[in-house]
């Protein structure tokens, strides 16, 4: 029976909220490195004369700008984990304080 038993670490919740939004955090730095390296100043300015076609610098723009987007779905996302995962603590928090006071301890530990 105690196999069947869920159990829910509060620091091993919140430390994973953390990891979620610090990837997050990194992801949106990165992509507005990105965004700013592969924008159409930065593509013209960086190729010059090197860019032999309208054809080319516009399918590589739009390649980027495709890439650009998908991340930014990956960060959020990766942002609206956190914000579960923290709401699941929250919850969690909530609900063991409403237990221990069923069973007659106070918020302080019973002191």
């Amino acid at each position: 029976m105690a196999d069947d038993t869920a159990y829910y670490a509060d620091n091993a919740g919140r430390n994973l909220a953390r990891k979620f939004e610090l990837q997050a955090y990194d992801l949106r730095a990165f992509l507005k490195s990105f965004e700013n390296e592969t924008g159409e100043e930065a593509i013209t300015d960086g190729f010059g004369v090197l860019t032999e076609s309208e054809e080319v610098t516009t399918a590589y723009l739009e390649f980027s700008a495709e890439a650009l987007r998908a991340m930014t779905l990956v960060h959020r996302h990766l942002d609206d984990i956190a914000d579960a995962l923290k709401q699941v603590n929250a919850n969690t928090e909530v609900g063991d304080q409403e237990v221990a006071a069923l069973f007659g301890k106070s918020a302080d530990g019973g002191k």
